[in-house]
């Protein structure tokens, strides 16, 4: 496996202290990249399962398909990037020339799959079920007649085709949008002979139409606009002949680079990046199956990618788009059954609460509320001085934003840190700073080199003589929607040392503050990275020494090599690890003599698993931590991260019982990643019980 994989090496370790450890051999790291990559093979694995609520495993379906999208916009352009300037490998040791070749045939792979589940299975059932997307081949005349007439009216009109020749050379192509090329023949009103033209389909378009009742004859029938687009594309052709009219589809490079040290005003260099975006560097092309090949060259050629850059496409090129229907059709025998989360009694009088008691909540099946419920208090009490927090994701129309906004119309000192480099909500959070400012609220944007991840909460308010701090911190974001869909931690409380190391760090972010000494938390790029290690090193020196040790961490992705070594070396020393990272994992489970006491789960469920919990066993004296931080290189090294511990032992015990070990139980949503980077659907034994994590949640906290 070593010489394998060495043959490979970009030789990026040398003049690594770490190149000598016999820890750092690449033969122990799977590439991380590959490794995001095949949780996508998890989540399609939800769309084929059959005990999966249909419209449910549609969801699924098109989240795989978001997913990949995502991936290729991102990781797979650092890839290229890091290919391009000659930058230092990973500890795999994978040369980026490697990566890229494996990263497109195992997305092929997965195409395949995807398109397999949608043709032959999903989508005769969903036809079965009474919700039809219907394929051109399945129009009736009817049906025909008023697409037609749809076409002429409401699609025609917005449309430009551009014909390709000298004078028009071949067009922009916006990233991820849909795309027709048309190969024509004949001669032009002006005497122009045809070849190719692009239709591009603009983005006030609907991508899927749904069909009335009286015209289809279907309660629940729909059509890709892609589709339409194909079937009527010679009438913007007329007195041209249509040869062939194949969909198309470019994804690119969406990751901004700002130099933040160069630019003056980082609100405006994102603002002018944001513009080009959507031009970046061509990665990935999907076209129609049937197309020609000399017509795939042609594409090819434009957008500079290689051969193994195309996809040919057995359906619609925007698949994903067919998760509207998900939202259209109100049909609950096809979905997941609804369910209420769990209500805070006290939420009416929060102060009250928190002055006496730590509170937890545990969403999506607390609610989100008690959060919504604290900062709208706050805006309205006129003993509440002072209210900083940190906003990375909000989502449209969020209730925060408003309280916030009142609360600096009610004089609150109010100070927001907005992180503007948020990926893919860079616009909507300029939008948001600008609200902000415009209310009188004071908008940091953080420290430059370092996003601004952490989420924390902090209100001041007097109390007699005295000040008082309420604090919220939590792993996920401040984000209503989020709040009912991703598995999330929030701790609220009143102890006044975590106020003073949450004071500390908004300090920190918002003027030019030393380096901080913290009660309780440990903080990103600063003491967190170190803490991990220094606790991992704990646990493996009570091995050794024969008292009680065991590590339970669970995150989003495990990246950093310092951590994943420390790991083995615990593991050596005969630490038991339970590892259940969601995504990305470069930790290789299971080697002999290096991390067979280390295993690692994955889970994939109705929620989207989104917990950072940390616990150490600790030769008794126990700790747990929850924090916005995956173990990845950019969370611990650079960016601004908060990692708090959970000290009182009733709520400790909970997040435990709850987050960690009903997760290690879970036996059906639950892969165990083998040593071969393989993942195992884990099945109950022939005597055990079906156990669901987050179904035992919903049944226990939502009742």
């Amino acid at each position: 496996m070593t010489a394998a994989l060495s043959a490979e090496s970009s030789g990026a370790h040398a003049g690594d202290p770490a190149a000598d450890d016999p820890l750092s051999d690449p033969a122990l790291y799977f590439n991380r990249e590959l490794s995001q990559l095949d949780f996508n093979f998890r989540v399609l694995a939800q769309a084929q399962d059959q005990a999966v609520p249909l419209l449910e495993r549609l969801r699924y379906l098109c989240i795989s398909c978001t997913n990949l999208d995502e991936f290729f916009e991102i990781r797979a352009a650092t890839v290229r990037h890091a290919q391009d300037f000659g930058m230092p490998g990973s500890p795999d040791g994978l040369a980026p020339a490697t990566v890229l070749k494996r990263i497109h045939e195992r997305a092929a792979e997965l195409v395949d799959s995807q398109y397999r589940c949608w043709n032959e299975t999903l989508r005769p059932a969903l036809y079965d079920a009474g919700v039809r997307i219907l394929g051109r081949e399945k129009w009736n005349a009817r049906q025909k007649r008023w697409l037609r007439a749809y076409f002429r009216d409401e699609i025609m009109p917005v449309l430009s085709p551009l014909g390709l020749d000298p004078a028009h050379p071949f067009p922009k192509i916006l990233n991820k949008s849909l795309n027709i090329v048309v190969v024509l023949k004949g001669r032009d009103a002006f005497g122009r002979s045809g070849h190719l033209a692009i239709v591009r389909a603009p983005r006030s378009l609907p991508r899927i139409i749904q069909l009335p009742e009286r015209a289809s004859g279907g309660e629940h029938d729909f059509v890709f606009l892609s589709s339409v687009l194909s079937e009527f594309v010679d009438e913007l052709f007329p007195g041209m002949q249509v040869k062939g009219a194949y969909q198309f589809r470019v994804t690119r490079n969406s990751e901004l680079i700002v130099d933040e040290e160069e630019v003056e005003n980082l609100a405006l260099a994102l603002r002018d990046e944001l513009v080009g975006r959507g031009y970046l560097r061509a990665m990935r092309l999907e076209i129609a199956a049937d197309c020609p090949k000399a017509i795939v060259r042609t594409l090819l050629e434009n957008f500079e990618l290689p051969e193994n850059a195309v996809y040919r496409i057995d359906g619609a090129v925007n698949l994903n788009r067919v998760i509207q229907v998900y939202d259209m059709v109100q049909r609950p025998d096809l979905k997941f059954p609804p369910f209420q989360p769990r209500q805070l009694r006290e939420s009416d009088a929060m102060f009250e609460l928190l002055a006496e008691e730590d509170v937890l909540l545990h969403h999506p099946f607390d609610a989100f509320t008690p959060v919504l419920e604290l900062i709208k208090q706050a805006a309205e009490d006129p003993n509440v001085l002072a209210i900083k927090q940190t906003l990375y994701r909000t989502g449209k129309d969020s209730a925060i934003v408003e309280h916030l906004v009142q609360a600096a119309r009610n004089g609150k000192d109010v100070t927001v840190v907005v992180e503007l480099r948020a990926r893919f909500d860079e616009e909507a959070n300029l939008g948001l700073a600008d609200r902000l400012q415009e209310a009188g609220v004071q908008v940091v944007y953080g420290v430059v080199g370092y996003k601004t991840h952490a989420k924390m909460l902090l209100i001041v308010r007097r109390e007699g003589r005295k000040l008082r701090r309420y604090v919220h911190l939590g792993t996920g974001n401040y984000h209503s929607g989020t709040a009912r869909a991703y598995t999330d931690l929030g701790l609220l409380t009143s102890n006044s040392e975590i106020g003073e190391d949450v004071h500390q760090i908004f300090q920190q972010l918002s003027g030019l503050a030393p380096l901080i000494r913290l009660h309780h938390l440990l903080q990103s790029p600063f003491t967190l990275h170190a803490g991990v290690l220094a606790r991992i090193a704990r646990e493996a020196a009570h091995a050794r020494a024969g008292r009680p040790a065991r590590i339970i961490a669970k995150m989003n992705a495990l990246n950093e090599p310092h951590v994943i070594r420390a790991l083995y070396g615990a593991s050596q020393a005969g630490v038991e690890i339970d590892l259940i990272i969601r995504g990305a994992c470069t930790l290789r489970p299971g080697v002999a003599g290096v991390s067979d006491n280390i295993r690692v789960v994955s889970i994939v469920g109705r929620f989207l698993e989104h917990h950072r919990i940390y616990w150490f066993a600790n030769d008794g004296d126990q700790e747990l931590f929850c924090a916005s931080a995956d173990w990845l290189e950019r969370n611990l090294l650079h960016r601004v991260e908060s990692c708090f511990p959970v000290l009182d032992p009733e709520l400790a015990g909970r997040v435990r019982e709850e987050a960690l070990n009903n997760y290690l139980a879970d036996n059906t949503n639950a892969w165990e990643l083998q040593a071969d980077g393989a993942y195992r659907k884990l099945a109950p034994g022939d005597e055990a019980m079906p156990h669901s994590a987050q179904s035992w949640l919903l049944a226990k906290l939502c009742g």
